[in-house]
């Protein structure tokens, strides 16, 4: 588990910037497998979900450790220990009356309605890009920093219906770990790309962020008062992700606490590399098949040369010359003898970038340089590019 901050996007405490972990919600891919297709982020046998990568919770442990012991927990309670589920009702009319201070902590980690533990479940999976872009620590400090501001708008929004409107809602809020995994939108809104995926009716489109889009409005139709919820996670979001009034300073995990949960925690949450190949068409005729077989080689061929250049950068110092690291695989260099003596081959012009692209790529933290290098790498491919610089 790494616990430094990386480059740009959540904020957290001061660190020296980082982008050696993988990560995903294009969301571009970060899998250990090979980027996706030039064509809207998904390779032949992939999904919509590509976005998110494909290496499940590889370099996520914070993220496997909220699927798991939150929804064990919801689990037992709901088959098992049923008569115990009073005790993580979340009522903030207990916490104003009777002082109960706890419900704002046993009331907010577990979920009791088993609905909202699959959605929340199945968004923090995909959100798990997050932990692998910008670090364990710092992503701990974002949901930290949104679990606690969301407290204090679920009183001031409670508080204002009761004012405005007569309707009494401190006692019907939903538990759970609800408020972060919505906060979790705002950056996933603000920084991940968006690629089209198909195109429905006119201006509609389907992209990689549709179903996220969709299941996280699941989860906002669920209970009558779960939008509060909803509503304080997004506004706690945005004040933690725009760094408002400096609360990234003051709500962050020490360094210290950071240090101590990675030795102790991270030999039982962490997982292995994924090995698994990406999948090959299964009806695909033969030629179609060797096609598809030749890009992935092409793209592990890439992923191979640029692996070896980052070492050769980070033992000798220096930009990395992407133009000799990633020359174009589908074109020969022709000898053409003509009279005994051999020709110069002729040295292609350098590919127009997109500054819109390059601007996309670093708003995700990376520097303008290895933007325009990835970019010219991979043939002004967004995705592409995107994987080639988080995946090393």
């Amino acid at each position: 588990m790494r616990y430094s901050s990386a480059a740009s996007g959540l904020a957290a405490p001061d660190s020296p910037p980082r982008r050696g972990c993988a990560c995903a919600v294009a969301w571009a891919p970060t899998s250990a497998s090979p980027p996706p297709g030039p064509r809207g982020g998904s390779e032949p046998g992939g999904t919509m979900f590509t976005s998110t990568g494909s290496s499940g919770l590889y370099k996520a442990p914070l993220s496997k450790s909220l699927l798991l012991v939150p929804s064990a927990l919801s689990l037992l309670l709901a088959l098992l220990l049923p008569h115990c589920q009073k005790l993580f009702v979340y009522d903030l009319h207990a916490v104003k009356n009777d002082f109960q201070i706890w419900r704002l902590i046993c009331g907010r980690i577990i979920c009791l309605d088993l609905k909202d533990t699959f959605c929340s479940s199945l968004l923090i999976y995909n959100f798990r890009i997050f932990e692998r872009r910008y670090g364990s620590r710092k992503f701990a400090s974002f949901l930290l920093g949104s679990w606690v501001l969301s407290a204090l708008f679920d009183l001031l929004l409670v508080e204002a219906m009761q004012y405005s409107f007569g309707i009494t809602a401190a006692s019907n809020l939903p538990s759970g770990f609800l408020a972060p995994v919505f906060a979790l939108f705002v950056p996933f809104y603000c920084s991940i790309p968006r690629v089209q995926v198909a195109q429905i009716l006119g201006p509609l489109s389907i992209t990689n962020k549709t179903l996220i889009y969709i299941l996280g409005l699941q989860l906002f139709t669920s209970g009558s008062y779960i939008w509060i919820v909803a509503i304080s996670g997004l506004i706690s979001g945005l004040c933690y992700d725009s760094k408002m009034f400096q609360v990234h300073q003051v709500l962050c995990i020490p360094s210290w606490m950071a240090k101590f949960f990675s030795w102790t925690l991270e030999p039982i949450f962490s997982s292995s590399e994924p090995t698994s190949e990406a999948r090959i068409g299964m009806g695909a005729t033969l030629d179609i098949q060797r096609q598809q077989r030749m890009e992935l080689l092409d793209r592990q061929l890439m992923f191979s040369q640029f692996a070896q250049g980052r070492r050769q950068r980070q033992q000798q110092g220096g930009m990395i010359n992407w133009n000799r690291l990633f020359p174009p695989l589908r074109q020969r260099q022709n000898v053409n003898y003509q009279g005994g003596q051999q020709s110069e081959p002729a040295v292609p012009p350098p590919l127009e970038v997109s500054e819109e692209q390059v601007a996309r790529l670093m708003e995700m933290g990376f520097s303008r340089g290895d933007a325009l290098e990835a970019l010219r790498a991979s043939n002004n491919d967004l995705n592409v590019a995107t994987n080639f610089l988080l995946q090393h």
